[in-house]
């Protein structure tokens, strides 16, 4: 038995390793010691979720954004940004289409944007809890205190993403302008956790400087503060940052860290993401069978989805249009799934 099968099999039994033997799976990873990876995080998810896939409907609500960080395309110096926020009536009706086609989750997504006050977010959460009581509300808009992050589960939003990009402060201070701290990203989530959000950390796999030590401890942290989500995805660069010639992250490693997070965590709701999508055309079912069981279709307006552009080649139509999730159901039934309608909670261990 090869030395990454069985420690393989000691991460499933212990969910978690040290450092030095969660480098070695990540550096010595094969194929066959992919797939051996990947049937056993199919085993686990399959044993708690079964064989559905939820659905998130995505609300990409302003692509303005205070902050400047390095890899992203909607950063506050990004001069080719075309700039838009929706209006509350807008983002209502993103919601009733997609309550309409079986979404039972929102996702508000947008960049750090001043505009939109805690009252102005208070307003939307309260509305669309009001008007879809069967549906929860996930906000994703960045850095906040914790007073904010208060009134927002007052309003009654039930979970919020955000990725923590490396759990290493070095890594974290070549990614971001120096006004952001890694200190503060950490903050925010324990914050988010113990006012009861369910709360999604995350990261860039391939981010320019990372190394497997640097994931390494992304499975650390990951394994330490119990996210009830987590999104992860390759990065992909933009044209207009400074990362724009940066390499694209690896898929093969996307994979395999998606299967080491499902048994580091069993519960955990994993998305396949867009990035993956983006960088292969069967990413999405390929996350699937390493762990995933989450997909993320977009309900917001057709006009602004190429303009909510944080990477280059952003897949925006097609079956990511919420519209079509009758193709995205089909590519989940192509790899053995099924794409439920369903608010999709954490399942607490009994």
């Amino acid at each position: 038995m090869s030395r990454i099968i069985e420690l393989i099999d000691k991460l499933e039994r212990e969910h978690i390793l040290p450092k030095s033997e969660l480098v070695e799976i990540i550096s010595g990873h094969t194929p066959e010691t992919d797939e051996y990876l990947f049937e056993k995080a199919r085993a686990v998810r399959e044993k708690i979720y079964g064989k559905d896939v939820y659905m998130r409907g995505l609300v990409e609500f302003t692509n303005y954004c205070k902050n400047d960080c390095l890899y992203c395309g909607i950063r506050r110096s990004a001069k080719g940004a075309e700039r838009y926020r929706l209006t509350e009536e807008q983002i209502l009706e993103c919601c009733e289409t997609g309550h309409e086609l079986g979404f039972r989750t929102f996702v508000l997504q947008g960049g750090e944007d001043v505009f939109y006050t805690d009252d102005k977010i208070v307003s939307i959460v309260t509305k669309i809890k009001e008007k879809f009581p069967d549906c929860a509300v996930t906000l994703s808009i960045g850095e906040k205190s914790r007073e904010s992050y208060e009134k927002f589960r007052n309003a009654g939003a039930d979970r919020y993403l955000l990725r923590h990009e490396t759990a290493n402060s070095e890594h974290y201070s070549k990614l971001h302008p120096k006004e952001l701290s890694l200190e503060n990203r950490m903050r925010c989530l324990a914050d988010l956790k113990e006012l009861g959000f369910q709360t999604g950390c995350g990261f860039m796999v391939g981010s320019p400087y990372q190394t497997a030590e640097n994931l390494a401890e992304d499975l650390l942290y990951i394994y330490d503060l119990k996210p009830h989500m987590v999104g992860i995805g390759p990065f992909v660069p933009h044209h207009d940052t400074p990362f724009a010639e940066e390499k694209q992250g690896s898929l093969e490693t996307t994979l395999l860290l998606l299967g080491m997070i499902r048994l580091i965590l069993p519960n955990v709701l994993l998305p396949a993401t867009t990035a993956l999508g983006t960088i292969h055309p069967k990413g999405r079912e390929m996350g699937i069978l390493a762990g995933a069981n989450v997909v993320m279709p977009n309900l917001s307006p057709k006009d602004v989805r190429k303009k909510y552009l944080l990477y280059d080649n952003k897949i925006c139509t097609g079956d990511e249009a919420a519209e079509c999730i009758a193709c995205l159901g089909r590519r989940m039934e192509s790899v053995g799934y099924k794409l439920v309608s369903a608010r999709g909670d954490f399942i607490v261990d009994s």
